[in-house]
């Protein structure tokens, strides 16, 4: 039997995942992302009403400021719709609509506001439940953390991660600055009971979580510095424990490969440590590989399109037929969905699949380049949630190791 004939058909694959996950997208053909993610509290709206927000963000989902209005509109479960930004390529209309051109915007009830900080104050002051202390005094030092993490904080911890000085007095300089803001949010973490900023979750901790994410998978890969398990910061990760118990946290932040990839990408940076590894029982969970699975097969066609003009196939089809690399790429992208179903984990068995030793050698290198490019190419939260990207990257790892 060949590993074809094992193998579950598309239909077969989408009806398995979808009955294990709940995770749905509302596709966007011939636009950019191709999918989306359903507002959780869209179905609160009646029939034919349009949502009171209309969110402005970035295409790719990078930027954490749109994070931060994102997490707050889940959080306080406010019925949205969003326009994606392309930001190498603006449209007129929306420099012409926001005078600052960047994102994220967004119209509350028609009104536009921008710059993150604001649109979170804009929407304390229209929807509950309420993200701000009601105590005056918590909730002008909430207000005063808010700001701090627009402004000072942010360059601070960001300059010790992007530049690379190479006087190392001038980089220890640099380390001790990025210390001493970290101290400082230690130190607040203690002030309120309970792990968050604040005596209650609120919008200082939304406000920090997409930047402190960041730099928690950034700083061991490209500064050997590790943030999550350092003693030195045993708040910081009981607030990182705190935030993943919130589900609106898992549907919108980053994994840490997507955020280690931007920056290598935008920033050209140098890698010099390892990654933190993946917690092992995400890629396990039925829910998260079943998303991951669903995602793949309803978007297969976007994908193997985007595999064929940008992965580099094309270059091993015969006399420019590429019909026989179109057809081994599909091949390959349904059997890691089938093994995202249907291994729980294991293995791929050779002895199920047949004779890897006498495989086609254009099919095998299809098949690696396939495996390899939607491994990195994945993009958490804008392709899936960061817990199926995880399980996705594992599951591709898995059958590259077994196949070849």
């Amino acid at each position: 039997m060949s590993i074809q004939d094992t193998v579950s058909n598309w239909e077969q694959l989408l009806e398995i995942a979808q009955k294990n996950t709940s995770a749905r997208r509302v596709r966007r053909p011939g636009q950019s992302p191709s999918t989306a993610p359903i507002p959780s509290s869209l179905h609160k709206l009646p029939p034919d009403t349009e949502p009171p927000v209309l969110l402005y963000r970035d295409t790719n989902s990078w930027c954490p400021f749109c994070e931060r209005v994102w997490f707050a509109l889940e959080e306080k479960e406010i019925p949205f719709a969003t326009e994606f930004i392309d930001l190498t390529n603006k449209p007129k209309w929306y420099t012409d609509l926001v005078t600052t051109t960047v994102v994220p915007a967004a119209k509350i009830e028609g009104k536009l506001v921008y710059e993150s900080k604001d649109i979170l104050l804009a929407l304390e002051e229209r929807f509950g439940p309420t993200l701000l202390p009601e105590d005056p005094e918590e909730n002008a030092v909430a207000r005063q953390w808010l700001e701090d993490a627009e402004t000072n904080g942010v360059h601070i911890v960001y300059k010790f991660l992007r530049e690379a000085p190479e006087d190392p007095h001038e980089l220890a300089s640099l380390k001790a600055a990025f210390e001493a803001k970290l101290d400082e949010l230690e130190q607040f973490l203690g002030k309120y009971p309970g792990p968050y900023f604040l005596s209650t979750f609120s919008v200082v901790d939304i406000s920090y979580s997409p930047h402190l994410d960041r730099l928690a998978a950034n700083l061991p890969v490209y500064r050997g510095y590790q943030l999550k398990g350092n003693p030195r910061y045993p708040r910081i990760n009981a607030w990182f424990e705190a935030l993943k118990q919130r589900p609106a946290y898992h549907r919108v932040k980053s994994d840490d490969t997507t955020n280690n990839l931007v920056v290598l990408r935008r920033w050209g940076m140098t890698p010099i440590g390892n990654p933190l590894p993946p917690d092992p029982a995400v890629s396990q969970e039925i829910q998260f590989r079943a998303e991951a699975a669903e995602r793949l097969t309803d978007n297969r066609e976007v994908a193997l399109g985007d595999i064929l003009k940008n992965s580099g196939v094309q270059a091993l089809a015969v006399n420019g037929d590429t019909t026989a690399v179109k057809e081994a790429v599909d091949f390959h992208l349904r059997l890691l969905a089938d093994y995202l179903m249907n291994a729980n984990g294991a293995a791929l068995p050779w002895g199920r699949v047949g004779d890897k030793d006498n495989a086609d050698p254009i099919v095998s290198a299809v098949g690696a380049i396939t495996l390899a490019y939607v491994r990195n190419r994945i993009c958490a939260p804008r392709d899936m949630s960061a817990g199926a990207a995880t399980a996705f990257r594992a599951a591709a790892d898995k059958v590259l190791a077994s196949l070849y």
